[in-house]
């Protein structure tokens, strides 16, 4: 197998270099990088390119094939693993979802002192006010609604531009997710779980989470050898890891810094 190069972008150069070394489950001793580009912040998500770097392995490792599994090639469909993972699939996102988290972490106040007392209903509320002038600001209009249950309080976001509110991989969403708990911590004192969902989205990713457990426990059962995942956050690690503590002969561990820490599948020992 010839040792071919690959390009990847990611918001920094650090950022798409670490992508890179977890794709090809190598060391920065063992590539070559070449900086194509050191991409551009934009303002306010807007005219942000990614960095971009080439990467070539120096010495692949003989009778091994590329274990990653990607995670984010079509979230439309369950058939998105592939033996070898490529970028090509970024390049047709829209430039409209490569808006960053800058604004929502700016209004919230990380060093706000929690409430002596809890109030669980006015925290749900400051929630909701937090993601409707949130999502406004990124230019849709939506309505967002709580559904308390035992496990989680989920909050649902109505909009006819969920795709907007999504963004590429899940990357607002998400941001939106981790914002959503912070505020509701800074006004409660009981610790929730929180959950941001847009339509069916949560739902959805559940299914293509579970896929991607059931056929990363087959290849790693058939072939034997460990399967490295992209990056994903840790909630969506835990759903993985979930799947796959039912079957005894697969051990599963996490790798990397957040937020670039990536699940690694391999027989039990």
């Amino acid at each position: 197998m010839e040792n071919e190069k690959i390009v990847v972008r990611d918001t920094t150069v650090d950022q798409a270099i670490s992508k890179g070394l977890a794709q090809l489950n190598l060391g920065t001793h063992d590539v070559d990088i070449k900086i194509i580009s050191e991409g551009k912040k934009g303002l306010f998500g807007f005219g942000q390119k990614d960095a971009e770097v080439e990467i070539t392995p120096k010495q692949l490792p003989e009778m091994k094939e590329p274990g990653n599994i990607s995670v984010f090639e079509n979230e439309e469909r369950a058939d998105y693993i592939s033996d070898h993972q490529t970028e090509e699939n970024l390049d047709s996102e829209e430039d409209n979802y490569e808006y960053t988290d800058t604004i929502a972490y700016e209004t919230v106040d990380e060093d706000e002192e929690f409430p002596a007392e809890s109030n669980k209903e006015e925290a749900i509320q400051k929630v909701i006010d937090y993601l409707t002038t949130t999502v406004e600001v990124y230019g849709a209009d939506a309505k967002v609604t709580a559904e308390e249950t035992s496990q989680a309080i989920t909050f649902n976001i109505e909009s006819d531009k969920a795709g907007l509110i999504i963004g590429k991989h899940g990357k607002i969403i998400n941001a939106l997710q981790t914002l959503a708990q912070t505020v509701y911590q800074q006004n409660e004192r009981k610790r929730a779980s929180v959950i941001v969902n847009v339509g069916d989205y949560r739902e959805r990713r559940e299914k293509i989470l579970e896929n991607i457990a059931d056929r990363t426990a087959e290849r790693v059962l058939r072939t034997k050898q460990p399967v490295f995942l992209e990056p994903l956050p840790a909630f969506e690690r835990k759903q993985i890891h979930a799947r796959l503590s039912k079957n005894d002969r697969l051990s599963t561990h996490s790798e990397g810094k957040e937020p670039h820490r990536y699940l690694v599948v391999e027989i039990a020992e």
